[in-house]
């Protein structure tokens, strides 16, 4: 029922791709990130919280449709719906359904529950494509509440010495989660425009996140000593960065576990806090799926999918696909 082709995951019986990285003339969307909605395709569907999402990115004139988590809709014969992945706002694992043949494909997933976006809920399956970004023994990760309060003190810290903290983090996920759990008491929660516009549409469908003050980085303006910044990755690079003085810069992501990669880009401090699952948090969600055929994507997919076969026994293969981890993109 489904390949793997150039183009994307494709649908032969439904006549539709998931998730393309090329035009196709349907595409059925898991989320809202760069490297699964892209532009050009004819038609897209994915969930109803990631309807907006995508007009934001993509512009509003495209064509595009939302469902419901649960809600179905038959194409060409086979049955689509989306459960969710517990990734970011909208995120959704895909289940297709034909003549008694069941596929999901999982998109991104993390197990923790953010608190924020629908938890993922495992969708059972006799083929399951699985993301395999942190498909390594050695990502493990804690408590997201111990990783808030590590992040508080480190902000409370750099305040008593009047020093301006900046946080960087991806727009679309980590910047929600962190925007709901700082505390505020500290000092001013300033936001970079990317991560502000992007909260703007989030609280258009009615979600609650608090209002930071607007940073507005073309202008340069020094903020407070005792304030937070949040913005997203590229614009630790720019040049507004380079001028605010007596400040120390910070990184949000599950490569923050790796201390080459804090190195070689000088970060001076990282916080390791993923949307992404762990390997145990892959492992068991695979298991839950009760699925006979695995595959492994983007990431350590060949290794994930060494160990399923020779450790687990499952049948299970590594497939090329485009995707790519955003925990790192510039944005």
């Amino acid at each position: 029922m489904v390949r793997f082709t150039e183009i994307g995951i494709y649908c032969e019986v439904g006549g539709f791709y998931i998730d393309p990285w090329k035009p196709v003339p349907k595409a059925i969307i898991t989320h809202g990130h760069s490297d699964h909605a892209t532009r050009g395709h004819q038609q897209y569907l994915c969930t109803h919280e990631t309807v907006p999402i995508i007009k934001h990115r993509l512009g509003h004139d495209i064509t595009i449709k939302g469902l419901k988590y649960g809600e179905s809709l038959t194409i060409n014969g086979v049955r689509v719906s989306f459960h969710p992945a517990g990734h970011v706002l909208g995120s959704a694992q895909i289940r297709l359904e034909h003549r008694g043949e069941i596929w999901v494909i999982s998109g991104d997933y993390k197990t923790e529950n953010d608190g924020f976006c629908a938890p993922l809920e495992p969708v059972k399956c006799h083929h399951f494509v699985t993301e395999s970004t942190f498909g390594l023994p050695t990502f493990n990760w804690k408590d997201q509440h111990i990783i808030f309060k590590q992040i508080n003190e480190w902000w409370l810290q750099n305040a008593s010495e009047g020093k301006t903290s900046i946080l960087c983090a991806y727009s679309l996920g980590k910047a929600q989660r962190l925007a709901l759990n700082m505390d505020t008491s500290i000092g001013p929660l300033l936001t970079h425009s990317a991560i502000e516009n992007m909260h703007t549409v989030i609280r258009e469908q009615g979600f609650h996140i608090p209002y930071g003050q607007l940073f507005p980085s073309e202008k340069a303006e020094k903020p407070l000593p005792r304030a937070l910044i949040l913005c997203p990755p590229s614009a630790s690079t720019m040049s507004w960065i380079q001028k605010i003085k007596n400040s120390e810069t910070a990184y949000v992501s599950g490569w923050m576990s790796i201390r080459g990669i804090r190195r070689r880009r000088n970060i001076e401090k990282g916080f390791v806090l993923s949307d992404h699952a762990d390997w145990n948090g892959l492992l068991k969600t695979i298991q839950q799926t009760e699925a006979e055929n695995i595959y492994t994507t983007h990431g350590y997919k060949d290794i994930l999918a060494q160990y399923l076969r020779e450790e687990q026994g499952l049948n299970a293969s590594a497939v090329y696909t485009e995707f790519h981890d955003e925990e790192t993109d510039a944005e």
